[in-house]
């Protein structure tokens, strides 16, 4: 079963050595080999998450510090650096792996048509591999091979397939993310030197005690490392300028599983292995999420473009989860877990309705369209819900992701927090306007008579829209499950914060 795991990331590198002996001409086969490949690992990371579930109801509540894994494969792969090849998963790393294989999925259904499929399909397929291997890893120097091979990825498919100017916004997207890397690995490496244990296993380095001294100076560079990916103020700048230029599936993929990448990485990472720096500094960073919460919901309302706003709605939502991490109590980490998954499949949702609006009317300015709903309206619905799920709309996954996050801030014993938590809260109406208003203009009012004769809704697309809308109201009618699941990757993590005094 262990060498059975290692097939959810190993599964998409296959799949691009495979392809490569199917000629360039035969496109349809190519489409339909990387859809079949990409569908296989949804019910691969499906088929773990169940399997996952029953043993983590068996075990019960997790003691200690210790994390809960299964299906571990542990073997050595560069014994002169003592990195070991650690892949294992518990509730939190399965679910963001089923997150990445549906985004990877849809994204593929979304690029039917795209130029050049047998390049842009492989390079998804690398995408998909470097996130699994992120969420999959538990040897910090192999996460960070994982994490880098991202960066290169995207400028790739930017560059090659983006619109506008893509290879400034490429470039600014790939720099921005490796100085993070930079941040984070200069980090990595010292924890080695300074644990003493001689290991990069994230489990022998979370039972070393860092020293104050240490922490102090290495818990913000690794933060603020990981927390670029997730767009934290002030260097959010590559978000709304990266989506602009991307094709749909990387947007849908960037937004979607990458800033995640960075969420996770402060959660699984920093605050996991460095709780005394978390506690230190994290009441500090919280008025860096003051930005991405508030201010980026009032820019949003500025824009015209569908893709800055929903990029701007991004940062702005991303900010939520930091504030969940910020406050660092159980119910607000879990409230921020469950928003990783929730704006994962909101913003895959969201930007899947931008290219699908986008490849009909050729325009994403919401003051060009008007009665979209009259001709495209299985697609304007999904925009709908995906605004209604950003709004935190009850029975919508947004309003299980965000009720606990606020829940934990107003309980958190620090006041920078809690401050931020009420004006988060009373940000959601900054939200209401940017979503209403373009959905609005976008779907409402007299018809542009140049979009009377628009092509109705493929079936890749109605297949696109359905797994979105399972997933968003699953999440949000049944939250029960994911948050009993997600308790025995998080009281391990919490356990350590908790114990520092």
């Amino acid at each position: 079963m262990p060498a059975v795991l290692n097939m959810i990331w190993f599964l998409p590198v296959l799949t691009v050595f495979v392809s490569l002996i199917i000629p360039k001409q035969q496109n349809q086969t190519i489409k339909m080999f990387h859809a079949i490949s990409a569908f296989a690992n949804v019910a691969l990371c499906a088929f773990f998450t169940v399997k996952i579930y029953g043993l983590a109801l068996s075990s019960g509540t997790p003691v200690g510090n210790a994390l809960q894994l299964q299906y571990i494969t542990d073997t050595s792969w560069l014994p002169v650096l003592n990195i070991r090849f650690i892949i294992g998963a518990d509730a939190l790393s399965i679910l963001m792996c089923v997150l990445a294989s549906i985004i990877v999925f849809t994204g593929i259904l979304m690029s039917w048509n795209v130029e050049r499929p047998k390049e842009f399909f492989a390079m998804i397929q690398i995408l998909g591999a470097g996130v699994f291997g992120v969420f999959l890893s538990f040897d910090l120097f192999q996460f960070m091979i994982f994490y880098e091979v991202e960066a290169l990825a995207m400028y790739l498919m930017i560059a090659g397939w983006g619109t506008g100017r893509k290879d400034y916004c490429g470039k600014k997207l790939t720099l921005t993310l490796a100085l993070g890397s930079a941040f984070a690995l200069i980090v990595v490496i010292a924890m080695y030197f300074e644990g003493g244990v001689e290991s990069w296993d994230i489990r022998k380095l979370a039972d070393v005690t860092f020293s104050k001294e240490f922490q102090t100076w290495a818990f913000p560079l690794l933060f603020i490392g990981f927390a670029i990916s997730g767009s934290l103020f002030p260097f959010h700048n590559w978000s709304p300028d990266g989506h602009s230029a991307a094709p749909t599936a990387v947007s849908m993929f960037a937004a979607g599983v990458m800033m995640k990448m960075g969420t996770y990485g402060c959660l699984r990472v920093a605050m996991y292995l460095m709780p005394e720096g978390a506690k230190f500094w994290l009441p500090y960073i919280v008025w860096l999420v003051l930005f991405n919460v508030v201010a980026a919901a009032f820019i949003a309302i500025k824009q015209k473009d569908l893709k800055y706003i929903i990029a701007y709605s991004s940062i702005s939502h991303l900010g939520l989860i930091f504030l969940g991490l910020c406050a660092a109590n159980l119910i607000s980490i879990k409230g921020a877990s469950l928003q990783m998954l929730s704006h994962g499949f909101l913003t895959g949702l969201f930007f899947a309705c931008i290219g699908m609006i986008y490849s009909r009317t050729h325009t994403r300015m919401v003051n060009e369209m008007g009665g979209l709903m009259k001709i495209i309206p299985l697609i304007s619905l999904g925009f709908v819900i995906a605004g209604f799920t950003g709004l935190g709309l009850p029975g919508l996954s947004g309003f299980a992701a965000e009720l606990p996050i606020f829940i934990g801030s107003l309980r958190a014993g620090n006041f920078a927090v809690q401050v931020v938590a009420v004006l988060a809260i009373l940000s959601i109406t900054t939200t209401a306007v940017y979503v209403l208003r373009a959905t609005a203009r976008m779907l409402s009012g007299p018809l542009n008579p140049r979009f009377e004769n628009l092509p109705k809704t493929t079936v890749p697309e109605k297949i696109v829209l359905a797994i979105y809308f399972i997933c968003l109201f699953g999440i949000g009618l049944c939250p029960n499950w994911i948050s009993k699941f997600l308790d025995t990757s998080l009281l391990p993590i919490f356990a350590n914060i908790a114990a520092v005094d």
